[in-house]
């Protein structure tokens, strides 16, 4: 069996040609939670490892409508670049009479398409979905380096049961640009996309990058910064237009976050903070979100008073970033693997903190975790611990949450067929 921190190294880079072993039949789990409040877990999807795709590692993308769309890096059309894994998929999971309906909207073919993508999608104003691949493109060797893509629905009415959208690979990475774009290209005002490689570039280090649009001629594609600290997610931005983004290696070896201003047509990039591997943790792996005063949450894999990562809030005082560290998890590292949160945050309405920790928890394959402030202090509560079986294991995922307060997430392993799931907690 192959265990959800196998995905990784002590970098936490992701080991693309990883493939999960058989599992468990899928069944419907209630769990009772750490706090008082019971939480009802069930799977809604097992991915087959076939058209619908295997191993995803990202979260879920919401509509305006209520439908999730998300990617597995494997799966979809198998024995064509990618062999009998596939090249991996784009789906999206639809509300229809109190079930749901899974669809594969394309199967990457490992060319100029694209590969393995392992980033959450966007959707874009016009309705149309944004992402990334991790490899293909054409343009690199060993794989590719990557692409960044958009995808349409079809023209015409389609009359099978697969229907596939239109694939437009808007940017092929060829090195010096980047290798292997990491976390979810985010929109401007502007219509421009910003993100993030998680090497290539001068440094080798990663980049980050704005691609604009040409009025319908492509897309032209300008470097904002060339990183030095291997990047494992995108960007954000405040209502200013400044960008933050976590870097995984930078600063003091254990990673930093930075901020960029726009000073006239450059951007200046400052690191915010710079990790120390003590309490404060160390690898911020996931992404950044914001609340409404302008302060930044996110987290970090490994380090932290129980080596198992932390989340970490930032609040600017007095013209500086200063670092809370909200919750230390606990973890053993499984032989110098890291354990902690490999995903962003969300907060709810009360201000409460919501995520996914890759492989701790009760049975070491990760867990679904709240985090509820009280004064100066923060009450850790267990949503679900992942047994690497039928339930699934090994979340990279985000959590999403609809208005009626249910979360939503996938695993990359576990499930009917060994391959991952799409998951649901209901309070």
């Amino acid at each position: 069996m192959v265990r959800p921190w196998q995905f990784c190294n002590r970098t936490c880079s992701i080991n693309l040609r990883t493939a999960a072993a058989g599992l468990a039949l899928a069944v419907t789990f209630t769990l009772i939670a750490v706090a008082t409040q019971a939480q009802t877990y069930s799977v809604i999807h097992n991915f087959s490892g076939g058209q619908d795709g295997a191993t995803p590692l990202a979260g879920l993308t919401v509509d305006g409508a209520g439908n999730f769309y998300g990617t597995a890096a494997y799966g979809g059309n198998l024995g064509g670049a990618c062999g009998t894994t596939g090249c991996g998929t784009v789906f999206r999971l639809a509300n229809r009479n109190s079930g749901w309906v899974f669809s594969p909207l394309y199967s990457f073919a490992g060319g100029t398409d694209g590969a393995n993508p392992q980033a959450n999608v966007n959707i874009g104003s016009d309705g149309t979905v944004y992402g990334s691949t991790y490899l293909g493109g054409g343009t690199c060797s060993g794989g590719g380096c990557g692409t960044i893509f958009n995808l349409k629905p079809p023209v015409s009415a389609c009359l099978s049961a697969l229907c596939p959208w239109i694939e437009t690979a808007i940017h092929s990475f060829t090195g010096p640009d980047g290798i292997g774009p990491v976390g979810t290209v985010i929109f401007d005002q502007a219509g421009d996309l910003f993100g993030a490689t998680s090497s290539g570039g001068f440094r080798n280090g990663g980049t980050i990058f704005e691609l604009q649009p040409m009025g319908g001629s492509g897309w032209s594609l300008k470097i904002l910064y060339i990183s030095y600290g291997y990047p494992h997610a995108g960007l954000i931005h405040d209502s200013s237009g400044n960008l933050y983004g976590p870097a995984f290696t930078a600063g003091l070896g254990y990673g930093s976050v930075y901020q960029m201003v726009l000073s006239g047509s450059t951007w200046i990039t400052t690191d915010i903070y710079d990790f120390t591997n003590g309490s404060d943790g160390a690898y911020p792996w996931g992404g950044l979100i914001l609340d409404q005063s302008g302060n930044l949450y996110g987290s970090t894999c490994a380090g932290g008073s129980g080596n198992g990562g932390t989340v970490f809030r930032l609040s600017l005082s007095g013209g500086n970033w200063v670092l809370n560290t909200l919750y230390g998890f606990t973890g053993t590292g499984h032989g110098g693997f890291v354990v902690g949160p490999a995903a962003s945050l969300v907060m709810d309405k009360a201000g409460a903190l919501y995520g996914t920790t890759l492989a701790d928890g009760a049975h070491g394959y990760g867990s679904v975790f709240k985090l509820t402030p009280q004064g100066d202090n923060w009450t850790y509560t267990s949503l679900h611990d992942f047994t690497g079986s039928s339930d699934g294991g090994g979340p990279y995922s985000n959590v999403v949450m609809d208005a009626q307060g249910n979360l939503y997430g996938t695993a990359s392993v576990g499930g009917a067929n060994g391959k991952g799931v799409v998951w649901e907690i209901t309070p």
